[in-house]
């Protein structure tokens, strides 16, 4: 297994676990890849939804890759405006532009976001047109390149609206109307274009991301005929992760998720260990 890392334009760290290629499993060498997303408000990069996701997605037989995108951990940084969702969709255009090294499929690459980086993930789906000036596309590449082909979607913050979490809100876009307007992803589904199958699931019981949120989400993709997956669970706090002991948010009900999301993700990228 190879450890790859590197440094993306604007300072985000990349880092991923790539299996090997073998002559015993030859239809194994190319695999489909997961970007993971942490939350933490945007203020931080939370590591109980980092290295033990990657993880698991490692054991389900996938290239993984783990984001540290901009935050603004210093308050005097805020808003950071595109910088978030400009470091996600550079950091798909990396993994599809190093395909063959990194052994994965450039046509099936997901985004699991948490929280904060849930609604990263979604706008790296819904919003990604709004960086390209910033993103040096290579001749033949376009916009497309820069986007998931599934996303996944933990207790996400959603909307920039009453119903959001502060904090993430206030960081990304402050008190610029016309910016938290333009994140508010409940309101962007309508017009984006060729959207990707969506995985969701909350807790009912979420008191810093009202569930609210997700409903929110699936109702927008309802009206416009796209393909989800929603899931809700009445109990549990916000930010439990796996819902496991070594994430310090054990619930054996909640634990299933994961579960339901890797066989989701199989059927969605006909990829079946």
């Amino acid at each position: 297994m190879q450890l790859y890392e590197t440094t993306l334009p604007g300072g985000a760290w990349l880092r991923g676990w790539v299996r090997d290629a073998t002559e015993s499993m030859p239809d194994f060498n190319v695999r489909p890849a997961v970007l993971v997303l942490p939350g933490g408000g945007y203020a931080h990069c939370s590591v109980r939804e980092g290295d033990p996701v990657a993880a698991r997605f490692l054991a389900a037989g996938y290239q993984v890759f783990l984001l540290n995108y901009t935050v603004a951990e210093d308050p005097a940084r805020a808003p950071l405006g595109y910088a978030p969702l400009t470091d996600v969709a550079r950091a798909l255009l990396h993994l599809r532009r190093h395909a063959a090294a990194l052994r994965l499929d450039p046509a099936r690459v997901a985004v699991c976001g948490f929280s904060a980086g849930g609604h990263l993930a979604a706008c790296s789906a819904l919003l990604a047109g709004d960086v390209q000036d910033r993103l040096d596309l290579r001749d033949g590449e376009t916009i497309r390149d820069a986007r998931p082909d599934a996303v996944l979607l933990s207790y996400p913050v959603i909307t920039t609206g009453p119903l959001t979490h502060p904090g993430s809100a206030d960081n990304l876009a402050l008190g610029d109307p016309a910016l938290r307007a333009r994140f508010s992803l409940e309101d962007r589904v309508a017009d984006a274009p060729d959207l990707p199958p969506f995985f969701l699931w909350h807790t009912v019981a979420d008191e810093l991301v009202p569930v609210e949120n997700s409903l929110m989400l699936a109702r927008a993709l309802q009206r416009r005929g796209a393909c989800y997956e929603l899931h809700i669970f009445p109990g549990g706090a916000h930010g439990s992760s796996l819902c496991t002991r070594e994430v310090g948010c054990p619930n054996a009900h909640n634990r299933v998720w994961m579960e339901l999301a890797l066989n989701w993700l199989a059927d969605v990228f006909d990829y079946h260990l």
